[in-house]
């Protein structure tokens, strides 16, 4: 028979033992603390479902006054901002490629002399359309807010909207995927995503577990170096990401039938860098755990920012300064530029390079903390 009676003397013991408890693990303490604050910044102000102030390159061949009104116009809008002025097409062909800017905005040569003449003018708007959700607002407002910034240029009135045949045209190409197809832009960055929530958790814990069942004593036992015994843990799972690699590839062909006009080779080494980071991190991350428990929780401390601000959910560009500063810290950022770029744009080495070298940057900063930390663990 189940004993229901409640001694308060008793129940006060537990709850002391519980904080106490509580107290000294101090890892899930900080995470009951930070997930909460986390989230509350992150969805209050990092994310952007409408962005705005987008990098922008124009390509001004006019010069004139009118091209000045209307570029005017476009910043003052808040969805453009004009980071770049390139001095020929290819040099903003390059810049939209490398993802350095969303829109490449071209305003003809002839444009001043059409107007003046009474003829239809002409600008030309590149946007990139990997991430759709990134430039449909501002290529929404392209139309209204170029046509109302020439006619009071010209110092006309509503006679403007009714010749049609005069009115500005603004055409909009859609770079890289015209029809707005989102799983375009969604498979190829679930590969990062995939990898990096697999990868972290299962070399933390799985290091973490032999902490707890105190195999770790006979490994450090062992004639081997800490750069040694590191390798030997991280290596296998490289095995594991390259499965996980092909699977998804493959159902991004078959299922969503994404499109891949880049060099499996270039993409292939940069994924390999990327979950050698990975593993990394989770060495890292188990160097600072003490349980199995400890360690998924501070994957998790990791993954939620990582998700939030990499532009996987959310247009980065959108997002304030503050975040994308942070976002840049993440391995998932520079992940998630390159297979895109790589995929959809078939972007060659120099469009990756700073994105490559990044992760390298990565390996080397997690690598090197781990020793650090590790050695720690030996005195």
């Amino acid at each position: 028979m189940i004993d229901l009676t409640l001694s308060p003397t008793r129940l006060v013991a537990v709850l002391f033992k519980e904080f106490i408890q509580m107290k000294r693990d101090r890892i899930t303490f900080a995470m009951m603390l930070g997930v909460p604050i986390m989230q509350l910044l992150l969805f209050g102000f990092a994310i952007n479902s409408d962005p705005k102030r987008l990098p922008t390159a124009i390509l001004d061949m006019d010069g004139g006054h009118y091209a000045r009104a209307i570029t005017t116009a476009l910043e003052t809008s808040g969805y453009f901002r004009f980071d770049f002025r390139p001095a020929s097409l290819a040099e903003g062909e390059h810049l939209i490629a490398s993802g350095q800017a969303v829109f490449l905005v071209t305003i003809p040569s002839d444009l001043g002399a059409r107007v003046d003449r009474g003829d239809a003018p002409e600008i030309l708007i590149d946007a990139d359309a990997t991430d759709p959700a990134a430039a449909s607002g501002a290529v929404g407002a392209l139309s209204t807010v170029a046509q109302n910034a020439l006619t009071r240029e010209k110092g006309e009135a509503a006679e403007m909207d009714a010749q049609k045949e005069k009115a500005l045209s603004i055409l909009v190409h859609r770079r890289y995927n015209p029809e707005g197809v989102s799983q375009y832009n969604i498979v190829p960055g679930l590969l990062g995503v995939i990898l990096q929530m697999t990868m972290v958790m299962m070399t933390a814990m799985g290091l973490t577990r032999e902490t707890e069942r105190g195999t770790m004593e006979n490994l450090l036992a062992m004639p081997a170096t800490p750069m040694e015994i590191m390798l030997g843990k991280v290596l296998p799972f490289l095995g594991v990401g390259a499965v996980q690699v092909i699977v998804v590839l493959v159902a991004a062909k078959v299922l969503f039938a994404v499109p891949f006009v880049g060099s499996m080779t270039l993409l292939l080494s940069t994924v390999l860098t990327f979950v050698l980071s990975l593993v990394l991190m989770g060495y890292f991350i188990s160097t600072f755990a003490a349980t199995q428990m400890q360690a998924m929780q501070l994957t998790f401390f990791f993954f939620l920012p990582s998700l939030m601000l990499s532009g996987f959910m959310f247009p980065f560009s959108g997002m304030p300064g503050w975040a994308q500063t942070i976002g840049e810290w993440f391995p998932l950022t520079h992940f998630l530029r390159i297979v895109r770029g790589v995929m959809l744009k078939g972007a060659d080495l120099p469009a990756i390079a700073w994105e490559w070298a990044m992760l390298l940057v990565f390996i080397v900063l997690y690598a090197g903390i781990a020793l650090t930390r590790f050695r720690r663990t030996l005195d």
